[in-house]
C-alpha cells in the first residue's frame, strides 16, 4: 500500500478557498487514494513553526495571501517565475529534503487565456495595482507584445506599477482610476480589483469589446463580466486562473505529467454553485 502523502492551502481567511476542491478532485480522478489535501488558517507569525513542524509525508503546499511573500525566507530555492514578482503560491518538499517555491499564478493565467485563443495581444489593460495586478504583468510580459495601461487610484500605485513594468520588461503606462472606462478599449482586459470596485464601470462597457478576465469568482459573473458578456466579449473568471494554477501544482506535487484539468474545472463550478 503507497505511503500517505499530504498537502495543503495556507492563508489567511482561508475557510472560503476552493484548492481543497479541486486538489482533491485531482487525486480522485488519478486514482491517487493515499493522497490527502487540507487547508489551515495560517499568518506570518505563525509559518515558520508550521513548516519546521511538517515530516516527511508532506509533498507539498500551496500559498495564499498573506503567506506569499513571507514563505520565501523559509524556503531553499524559488523559480525565476516566483522571484520576479516575489511572491510564491507553492512549495514542493523534494525527496532530498529541500523546499522548492515556485508561482503558477502566472504561467496558470496564461493557460487560461490560450485555452480560450488568446496567445497574443497588441496591447492590454489592468485594473488595479495589487499583488495580482503584479502577477498579471509578469503574464502580459510573455504574451503582450506593445504597451501597458494600469488604471489605479493613486500616484504611489502608479509608481509602483511601473516599477513593476521596468523590472518585467513591460512598458507600462498608467491612468487614473477614474478614466477606467478607456481601458475597454483595448483587446485584453485583466480585473485584479476586490468585489465591487468595478461594478459601476459596466455601464460603460462598449459593444463587441475584446477579452476580460477578471480574476473574481464569487459571485459571479460580476456585473462587469456580465455586461462584457452581454455586449459579445470573450469572459474568463477567477475559477479559470484558480483552476489552471492548481493544475501546474498537482502536477509539481504529485509529479503526474498531466494534471486532469475537466475534473478539477467540473468540481470547482459544483462548488460554486452551492456556495
Amino acid at each position: 500500500m503507497p505511503s500517505p502523502r499530504r498537502a495543503a492551502v495556507l492563508g489567511s481567511p482561508i475557510a472560503h478557498s476552493l484548492s481543497p476542491v479541486l486538489h482533491r478532485a485531482a487525486y480522485a480522478a488519478l486514482g491517487l487514494d493515499a493522497w490527502s489535501y487540507d487547508r489551515f488558517e495560517m499568518d506570518e507569525a505563525g509559518l515558520p513553526g508550521f513548516v519546521a513542524g511538517l515530516d516527511e509525508s508532506w509533498a507539498g503546499l500551496s500559498l495564499t495571501m498573506p503567506l506569499k511573500r513571507a514563505i520565501i525566507p523559509l524556503l531553499d530555492e524559488i523559480s525565476d517565475t516566483a522571484a520576479s514578482v516575489e511572491a510564491v503560491n507553492t512549495v514542493v518538499f523534494t525527496e532530498d529534503g529541500r523546499r522548492v517555491g515556485d508561482n503558477t499564478d502566472i504561467p496558470g493565467l496564461i493557460a487560461a487565456l490560450r485555452e480560450r485563443g488568446v496567445d497574443k495581444v497588441e496591447s492590454a489593460a489592468v485594473l488595479g495595482a495589487g499583488a495580482t495586478a503584479s502577477s498579471a504583468l509578469a503574464a502580459l510580459a510573455r504574451i503582450c507584445t506593445g504597451p501597458v495601461t494600469a488604471y489605479v487610484r493613486s500616484e504611489a500605485r502608479a509608481e509602483e506599477m511601473r516599477g513593476w513594468g521596468e523590472r518585467l520588461g513591460v512598458d507600462v503606462r498608467t491612468a487614473d482610476w477614474a478614466n477606467a472606462d478607456r481601458a475597454f478599449a483595448a483587446p485584453l482586459v485583466i480585473a485584479t480589483t476586490p468585489a465591487g470596485t468595478t461594478d459601476a464601470l459596466a455601464e460603460e462597457v462598449p459593444g463587441a469589446p475584446g477579452t476580460l478576465f477578471d480574476v473574481l469568482y464569487h459571485p459571479w459573473p460580476t456585473p462587469l463580466a456580465a455586461a462584457w458578456s452581454k455586449g459579445g466579449g470573450a469572459v474568463l473568471g477567477g475559477l479559470d486562473l484558480l483552476v489552471h494554477q492548481a493544475v501546474l501544482q498537482v502536477e509539481q506535487m504529485t509529479g503526474v505529467p498531466e494534471a486532469p484539468l475537466s475534473a478539477m474545472r467540473d468540481a470547482g463550478e459544483r462548488a460554486l454553485a452551492t456556495a
